[in-house]
Formats: structure tokens, C-alpha cells, sequence
């Protein structure tokens, strides 16, 4: 019997801050698990505000300081095959969750989900958006992304392996 290999994309709207630490921090969860080889991580965004760019170094400062490296990551926009190939998709708030169900295609909608739905007492709220917030913005936004992965691999674990 094979292992099914997981695909799960993260994304917020210019997949610089939020997605990309989704991406970041899952794959540092799968990997201290002994499970990277069993996933396919990436993030993306909704707009194409920061095609080609790396994460915003506010995101990429917050998670050094945590031990997780966004610096090889580069943002770029859903594409159509994203809802065919990814098993998890997982939007950080409730307007990108929306957007992305606006353009997916019809049948791959249970595909689409909020990140914060893996996160108990949190289901159906958003991960804020940290760019223009002064403060421990990027910190709250690692903190929830936390913890939401960590429930996420629960379900994975569950309904996959």
C-alpha cells in the first residue's frame, strides 16, 4: 500500500505575511513529526499585488525568531489547478475564504476551508492581517497559525493516515 501524499496550500491575499507563515510553520510541524515526506506545503495568494516577491520581512523577522525560514519562498496568485490538486485548501480570513470559493470550480468547494476552523474556540474567525498593524501583530498571527496547524494535522491524521 502506498502513502498518500497530502497537499495543502495556504493563502491570504498577497501571500506575503499570512499564507506564507502558514506555509512556513506547517511544514516546520510536519517535519519535527517526521511526516515531510507524506506533504506537499506552498502557499498563494488572491491578488497579484507581490508576484515573485519573497514574505514581508516583518513575517520572515518573526519567524527566525521562532526557528522557522520563510527567505526561499515567493509570492504567487491561486491558479485554477490549485482547487484540482491541493486537498487543503485554507484561507486565512473570511474575505479571501470567499473570494477563493467565488472562482472555484464547481464539485472542489469541500476543498476550501478556514485556516481558523482547525483552531478550537476559534472556528470561523479570521487570522488578522498583520501589514499595517503596529505592534505584536506578526506575533499573534504565528500564535494562531500554530495553533490552527497543530489541529490540522490532528485532522489529517484522522481522516488520511
Amino acid at each position: 500500500m502506498t502513502t498518500p501524499i497530502i497537499n495543502v496550500l495556504f493563502v491570504c491575499l498577497g501571500n506575503i505575511c499570512r499564507s506564507p507563515t502558514g506555509e512556513g510553520v506547517f511544514r516546520e510541524l510536519v517535519e519535527k513529526e517526521g511526516l515531510a515526506d507524506r506533504f506537499r506545503i506552498d502557499s498563494a495568494g488572491t491578488a497579484a499585488f507581490h508576484i515573485g516577491e519573497p514574505p514581508d520581512g516583518r513575517s520572515q523577522t518573526a519567524a527566525m525568531r521562532r526557528g522557522i525560514d520563510l527567505s526561499n519562498q515567493r509570492a504567487r496568485r491561486v491558479r485554477d489547478e490549485d482547487f484540482r490538486r491541493f486537498d487543503y485548501i485554507l484561507a486565512m480570513d473570511v474575505e479571501n475564504h470567499t473570494n477563493l470559493m467565488a472562482v472555484c470550480p464547481p464539485g472542489e468547494e469541500g476543498r476550501v476551508r478556514l485556516l481558523l476552523d482547525f483552531a478550537e474556540g476559534a472556528e470561523g474567525e479570521s487570522v488578522p492581517d498583520p501589514y499595517y498593524s503596529r505592534g505584536n501583530g506578526f506575533e499573534v498571527v504565528l500564535d494562531l497559525i500554530e495553533l490552527a496547524t497543530i489541529g490540522l494535522l490532528d485532522d489529517i491524521r484522522t481522516n488520511h493516515f
